[in-house]
């Protein structure tokens, strides 16, 4: 959502540059044009300002994992990761035409469609459960579409595997679709809070908001976490959805983990019952066949992963971690996009892909989880405090500006918004385009080696005027 200019693009060996396609937080993503073979590419870079020794390793890890998971046809495939001259992290991915972050807000999805997307995507979340690896960021922004119409799952950037998830005290995360457990921090990922994550993204795509957010209401990232923790599931709303899918997303959001569906396959069954029921055409599940399995060759060093044969137990288990202060949901980053999205066609895709993008408003770039998650730990009162936060309204986009409270050469602002995305940024502004709202709210952390300060209090500012 913010707006910015992109950062340099990198000159690299055997690509030839052709134009940006999105900004974010973290990273800067274009479009390059490889020479052998001849195809366009995306090139996720990350800022200079943000890279040091542990987002070097973030940034490695992710690649890994894409690697070991986009053999999966509904998993986004990374084609090569290095670092450029001027020692810039990047990941060379496939260029993908569109997302649907934007279009079901716009314009309401098919039940059919929604069905085959929900499916497809839940198939491929079984996929690296059995490899022992957890996603940890499942919403819509994630979900990008090929040019052959495929749903496909991306953005591995804060994953981990169980083991990790485990013994993990901190993670980004997006409120609107991440399980209770996860927001009271009792967990940072398990099976039930994927299933959970997986019913509130297919809700959000039936009912063009995700599951706790009031249309009309400011909708702050604290009353979603209230509602998310105590309210009841509100109905989708519409005519077409059958009561009994109503209740397995009901059921996948239960409050307590071990009321939902046991595990991503079980949530895929369900969905196949209710095609079956509508007379609709199954979507086919795609799992690793037993002998491909066996074959496979594992590092025993790479700790990315566990094994591709291993399911990957419920954890039932709560773990009261202490609290942390203001945690930070992670900036988006997002697959680029040009032109609209046509509805997802049936079949597997015939190529590989990329990695979720960054994100870009006026290029219809859709949002999606940052490949970089910032550990934010207790509020520290050595660190400074934005407290004068105005918001302005320039041409149509909302600009927000503070002083500078003293930061340090490494700091960072960490801005986040009402609707739980996040930023990173040197800057003292903050543009947002606020198509589609009707008032946009900030708050603002200084960030200082993964500890954040104490946040901003939120302003806000009307934009029934900028339009």
């Amino acid at each position: 959502m913010a707006r910015r200019l992109p950062s340099p693009p990198p000159n690299l060996a055997g690509f030839s540059y052709v134009r940006p396609l999105g900004s974010g937080g973290f990273a800067d993503v274009f479009l390059y044009e490889q020479n052998m073979p001849r195809r366009q590419v995306a090139v996720k870079v990350l800022l200079a300002e943000v890279v040091n020794d542990q987002v070097r390793q973030l940034f490695q890890a992710e690649a890994n994992l894409m690697a070991q998971l986009s053999s999966h046809p509904s998993i986004l495939t990374v084609f090569q990761a290095s670092v450029s001259a001027d020692g810039r992290p990047y990941m060379v991915t496939e260029y993908c035409s569109s997302t649907l972050s934007q279009r079901y807000r716009s314009e309401p999805l098919a039940v059919a469609d929604v069905l085959r997307i929900g499916i497809t995507v839940s198939g491929a979340v079984e996929a690296a459960h059995r490899a022992g690896v957890l996603h940890r960021d499942i919403k819509p922004s994630n979900i990008l579409v090929t040019a052959y119409g495929h749903p496909v799952l991306s953005d591995f950037g804060i994953a981990a595997t169980v083991s990790e998830a485990e013994h993990s005290e901190a993670v980004g995360l997006s409120i609107p679709w991440s399980a209770p457990e996860v927001l009271r921090d009792e967990v940072s990922g398990s099976v039930a809070s994927e299933v959970w994550s997986l019913g509130a993204t297919i809700y959000s795509l039936l009912a063009g908001r995700s599951p706790f957010e009031l249309p009309g209401s400011e909708n702050t990232s604290a009353e979603l976490m209230a509602r998310i923790q105590k309210a009841v599931v509100p109905p989708i709303g519409r005519d077409d959805v059958p009561p009994r899918l109503e209740s397995i997303l009901r059921r996948a959001m239960s409050k307590r983990p071990s009321a939902r569906q046991q595990s991503a396959l079980e949530l895929v069954r369900e969905l196949q019952s209710i095609e079956a029921e509508l007379g609709y055409a199954q979507t086919p599940l795609d799992l690793m066949v037993d002998e491909w399995a066996g074959q496979t060759a594992i590092d025993p060093h790479d700790q990315t992963r566990i094994s591709p044969r291993t399911v990957v137990g419920r954890d039932s288990r709560p773990r009261r971690r202490a609290p942390s202060g203001h945690q930070v949901p992670h900036s988006s980053h997002s697959r680029s996009t040009h032109g609209n999205s046509a509805p997802p066609a049936r079949g597997r895709r015939g190529v590989v892909m990329l990695p979720a993008l960054i994100t870009a408003s006026v290029l219809v770039v859709g949002l999606a989880a940052v490949s970089v998650s910032l550990l934010a730990g207790r509020a520290s009162s050595d660190i400074p405090s934005v407290t004068n936060i105005t918001g302005t309204i320039d041409g149509g986009t909302i600009v927000f500006s503070w002083s500078d409270p003293g930061l340090r050469p490494d700091d960072s602002y960490v801005v986040m918004t009402g609707t739980g995305e996040s930023s990173v940024q040197r800057q003292t502004q903050f543009a947002i385009d606020p198509r589609g709202v009707d008032r946009v709210c900030i708050r603002v952390t200084v960030s200082r080696q993964g500890t954040s300060g104490a946040p901003s209090r939120e302003t806000c500012v009307d934009v029934g005027s900028a339009r």
